[in-house]
């Protein structure tokens, strides 16, 4: 018996139909006074999703499919509906403008499947964002300098809506990766959306993007941080993961309102490229042997200075590193917790886990060594010091400009300067300065005025060398190797003061940054500015590089008396307990 396939004419008549509906709704839509949507090949805009719950949508067949500010557009089959007009209400009452689109129930049907990839995402979904890795893979070996950027980007904008989005993401993501860039910043503003990448330390602009494009992706972004989708108003932290072959790139993202949108940054975090060593710190002699001895003492506080980017966590993980051995129990409190150590137990903040109460428990844990993220309150920082006075060593950071601001710092946030001199080790302050292209650094001569200033500063070495005859001093130029920028990666200009008894007793004495200098003269160990210029003559670096990080000294060099200002002849003279008061920052 013969039997017939009718399922192509069976489909045929189903686009007929479809066809017909499409016709009919885009016909009679005017003459009700509305406008006709068709949302079959329209991205749908997750955050206007969101706005109604998909039981409610389906309920008074509608759909929130676009929102820009408090606009939101919505599609239904029928406008004047008691459902529809309900939701219309709830939407009014959040103080937003609803515009009303007649649309069919294939239009309908199709954006409510969207809420399977948007609402209702799993956990699992949430916080990973899957792609395939070859086409990252793919991007970052085509991608050689940033000017390529904006040309895939164009060729990405002919790509339908849908996965527009995705292949804007993924190439915003393999640009970063491969020029080592550490942060992405896209920040919108009245004419465009822009990108900037950071690597080297230096924001750098890549592209501009559409509006239309950014306030989706900004959709996206939201959803796999895990933050709150529809809302605007308020500053959100999230975090999500990728993967890139055998690689797992940890993206963290902050986001905060603007007058014209939300601005967002992610940080990537590469553990591929996290160097964790003493050796690859760079390190000068002096400051590798105080930091190796103060490693050594089983108790005592070791506080790392410097501002955000300068590279603080890294070297308390490379110390953490440094200390950790079989027999010892090495607690750490991050906030987060960037790159996972090997034989150390991380933990993260949270809602009902700070700093404070994070160290208190971990005191119950029977550490040897704690690393406190941060110092940043009177309670973290008496906390830590009453660990590093009952037998643990512990490392931490403050947010201050050199090693001795980390002394007034402590007093500021209320710890008795008397126990400084049994609870501190040693404090740190550091940058990080780029390093010269090696392909396109050129020799040049240094006007008299950096001579003089350079001069200077090696004759204030506390282990001066002889200057020779001729000073090689490079600059930056710019090649295919280096982006066009003269720079290639980083590296750390270090200072350090060790609690010693002159330390302690100019601390108890007189706090001010300058008296404690004076104090610590004596160990030898040179300043931000002395290792910066040592690097600079051995090549590693220019002179506007380190103008750009710290402040050289040619306001001194351009005094006539500046050796009257810099190596006093006379002692401080003592000063009273009513005075003390006012110099304590």
């Amino acid at each position: 018996m013969l039997q017939f396939d009718d399922s192509f004419s069976n489909s045929r008549i189903k686009d007929l139909r479809v066809g017909e509906e499409e016709r009919l709704v885009q016909a009679i839509a005017p003459q009700h006074g509305f406008d006709y949507i068709n949302l079959q090949g329209y991205t749908i805009n997750p955050e206007a999703l969101s706005l109604i719950a998909k039981k409610t949508a389906t309920e008074a067949e509608v759909v929130g499919f676009d929102i820009d500010r408090k606009n939101v557009s919505l599609a239904t089959r029928n406008p004047n509906s008691p459902q529809t007009q309900a939701v219309i209400q709830t939407l009014q009452k959040q103080r937003l403008t609803v515009t009303v689109y007649i649309c069919s129930s294939t239009s309908l049907a199709h954006a409510w499947e969207r809420y399977d990839d948007i609402t209702d995402s799993t956990a699992e979904k949430r916080g990973v964002f899957e792609i395939n890795p070859d086409d990252i893979i793919r991007l970052t070996k085509r991608i050689k300098t940033k000017e390529e950027i904006p040309k895939i980007l164009t060729e990405v904008s002919g790509v339908g809506n849908t996965r527009r989005i995705s292949e804007t993401l993924e190439l915003i993501f393999a640009g970063a990766l491969a020029l080592g860039a550490s942060d992405v910043h896209i920040e919108p503003e009245e004419t465009a959306v822009r990108v900037r990448y950071r690597f080297d330390g230096v924001l750098h602009d890549i592209a501009d993007l559409d509006r239309f494009i950014f306030e989706r992706m900004m959709s996206r972004l939201k959803l796999l941080s895990g933050m709150v989708i529809n809302s605007r108003s308020e500053a959100q932290d999230g975090r999500f993961t990728f993967d890139v072959g055998e690689r797992e790139i940890e993206i963290r993202s902050s986001i905060i309102p603007g007058a014209v949108g939300e601005s967002i940054v992610m940080r990537l975090l590469d553990p591929s490229v996290a160097g964790f060593s003493m050796d690859k710190l760079d390190l000068n002699p002096h400051i590798a042997a105080a930091v190796t001895a103060q490693l050594k003492k089983p108790n005592g506080l070791i506080i790392t200075t410097g501002p955000t980017g300068s590279g603080k966590t890294t070297a308390i993980y490379a110390f953490l590193r440094e200390a950790h051995n079989e027999g010892v129990k090495i607690i750490t409190i991050e906030n987060p917790v960037e790159y996972k150590l090997e034989g150390i137990v991380q933990t993260q903040t949270g809602k009902d886990y700070s700093f404070a109460s994070g160290l208190r428990a971990v005191l119950r844990q029977d550490p040897d060594i704690i690393m406190v993220g941060e110092i940043r309150d009177r309670e973290v920082a008496e906390t830590a010091i009453h660990a590093a006075q009952t037998g643990h060593l512990v490392f931490s950071t403050l947010h201050t400009n050199t090693a001795v601001g980390g002394f007034p710092r402590m007093i500021d946030l209320g710890v008795d300067p008397r126990i400084f001199g049994s609870s501190m080790n040693i404090i740190m302050g550091q940058r990080l300065v780029r390093l010269l292209c090696n392909d396109c650094k050129v020799v040049y001569e240094p006007t008299p005025r950096d001579m003089q200033m350079i001069s200077y500063v090696q004759s204030t070495h506390p282990h001066p060398k002889e200057m020779p005859e001729e000073t090689t001093v490079y600059k930056a130029v710019g090649c295919a190797v280096c982006g066009g920028t003269g720079y290639k990666g980083r590296t750390g200009i270090f200072e350090a003061v060790i609690m010693d008894e002159a330390v302690e007793e100019a601390i108890l004495r007189d706090p001010r940054e300058h008296v404690i200098m004076e104090a610590a003269a004596p160990q030898g160990i040179p300043t931000m500015t002395q290792d910066g210029i040592r690097k600079l003559l051995e090549g590693l670096t220019s002179l506007t590089e380190l103008e750009r990080v710290i402040e050289l000294p040619y306001h001194l060099v351009d005094t006539p008396a500046s050796n009257q200002l810099i190596e006093p002849t006379a002692k401080p003279a003592e000063i009273s307990g009513d005075d003390f008061s006012s110099h304590i920052v």
